[in-house]
């Protein structure tokens, strides 16, 4: 999959600012502090939290090049890996750029990821009421298997869990 003048890449620290300020500006976004964000480069919390297991963050960032000008990140995508279960934790695109194909952009090379890595299955929650995520997620593929009762706080919202067999 392509989306003309998008390029998707692995995310660093020199991303963080730009991450941020995209999911400030999304209401649906989970909102990390710079502490969380730095955390997902850090290997030893990984290997603390998940003793003998194989765990890791994977991270994109989806960006615009404009004519001449410097790439703007426009999205990004976090997920987290333990042995063979990928957890999608957030993906969010520019509130202006929304249903032009990022998201789906960043989906499928999460999926295609995973799928090279040998994994069983992607999941993730949304809020029950983010009735456009949940269409997005189930066109990718994604299937409802469960509710997490009050999972969400401000506002308290029940979380409907989603799976995708790799």
């Amino acid at each position: 999959m392509s989306v003309l003048g998008v390029h998707i890449r692995r995310a660093s620290l020199v991303d963080i600012p730009a991450m941020t300020e995209l999911a400030k500006l999304n209401p649906y976004a989970a909102q990390w502090s710079q502490a969380q964000y730095e955390r997902l480069w850090d290997r030893t919390e990984s290997a603390e939290n998940h003793g003998d297991c194989f765990s890791e963050h994977f991270v994109l960032v989806a960006e615009h090049s404009a004519e001449g000008g410097a790439p703007l990140p426009i999205g990004f995508l976090v997920a987290h890996r333990v042995d063979r279960e990928w957890e999608l934790q957030n993906i969010v695109v520019s509130k202006a750029l929304h249903r032009q194909g990022i998201g789906a952009y960043l989906l499928s090379e999460f999926v295609a990821q995973a799928r090279r890595e040998k994994g069983n299955e992607a999941f993730l929650e949304v809020r029950e009421s983010n009735s456009s995520a949940r269409a997005f997620y189930r066109n990718a593929g994604f299937q409802e298997s469960g509710m997490r009762k009050n999972y969400y706080s401000q506002p308290n919202e029940n979380a409907v869990l989603y799976r995708l067999p790799l």
